[in-house]
């Protein structure tokens, strides 16, 4: 299996559409498990509109539950789920209940949200985004970890309140932020377990947003190397028509390409393919093997 350049393991998984129809869905997910990858990752968006016309999603908790009970390795991940739209005390027994579903598979990845004509269509406010955030991730990471909080902000309460029954990690699922801005870096050094930095074309992407990760870290005092890396990769194979992200023709140039975003200390790498389809997921097996230990 794939190996980082200072030795260790580096997880490789698959960003899943979220707009397809179930047993496609299924299928790529089904895929993805048997060809050796080693997550599976939905965003969460409620509807896209763009100046090209609007496109829509499925809820994303909803599918990943699904996948929980459809797939038996994989670790499951968002990538990134959407704060705002969810109170975040019942996420974090959401949360709890999928990592029980899952037999501690779930990679609870949160951010604060970004696009705003979905905010509007949903009745979201759109506000001190960041600040609601905080608040929020205070309350999620609080009762994933301890199980209680007695809590009351600008934006969100929780009094006394305590997360029964519990899930199979007693600390909860690892949490994850994805996130490239100062406010946020800086609760993700405090508070989370994992961070993404996406989506990248090149490893030399890369560096500049994990040397200000580090400095977040630095900044609260704490130790870089505690905080897991995460990347989302964007790999366009032949048919691809997607302008941005690394061209890779064959099994050895995506090794390649793998092979220098580790060396910039990533650890779990999410690929996003173009062609979106299980034949793409089918073509980048290959790669793995190539990256054996």
């Amino acid at each position: 299996m794939p190996g980082r350049a200072d030795g260790q393991r580096l997880k490789v998984g698959i960003f899943l559409p979220v707009d397809r129809p179930w047993a496609e869905l299924r299928a790529m997910a089904e895929a993805t498990e048997e060809l050796g990858f080693d997550s599976l990752w939905l965003q969460d968006h409620l509807i896209f509109r763009r100046p090209t016309g609007t496109a829509g999603a499925w809820e994303c908790w909803s599918l990943l539950s699904a996948l929980a009970a459809a797939t038996r390795r994989v670790e499951l991940g968002t990538l990134v789920v959407c704060m705002p739209f969810r109170n975040p005390a019942l996420l974090a027994k959401m949360a709890d209940a999928l990592d029980e579903v899952s037999g501690g598979r779930l990679i609870l990845g949160v951010g604060a949200g970004w696009h705003e004509p979905e905010f509007t269509a949903f009745g979201y406010p759109f506000d001190h985004r960041v600040s609601r955030f905080e608040e929020g991730f205070t309350i999620l990471t609080s009762l994933l970890r301890e199980g209680r909080i007695d809590f009351e902000g600008r934006y969100h309460q929780a009094r006394d309140c305590e997360l029964r029954p519990r899930g199979p990690r007693s600390q909860g699922p690892p949490i994850l932020v994805g996130t490239s801005g100062e406010r946020m870096l800086r609760l993700t050094a405090q508070r989370a377990d994992l961070w993404n930095g996406c989506w990248f074309g090149s490893p030399a992407e890369v560096a500049p947003r994990r040397e200000a990760v580090d400095a977040a870290c630095r900044e609260v005092g704490r130790d870089p190397a505690t905080l897991g890396r995460t990347a989302g990769l964007h790999v366009n194979l032949p048919g691809s028509t997607r302008r941005s992200g690394a061209r890779c023709e064959s099994p050895a140039q995506l090794a390649e390409l793998l092979r220098g975003v580790a060396a910039e200390g990533i650890e779990h790498i999410q690929i996003h393919p173009d062609p979106w389809t299980r034949d793409s997921i089918e073509a980048l097996a290959p790669a793995l093997r190539l990256l054996g230990n």
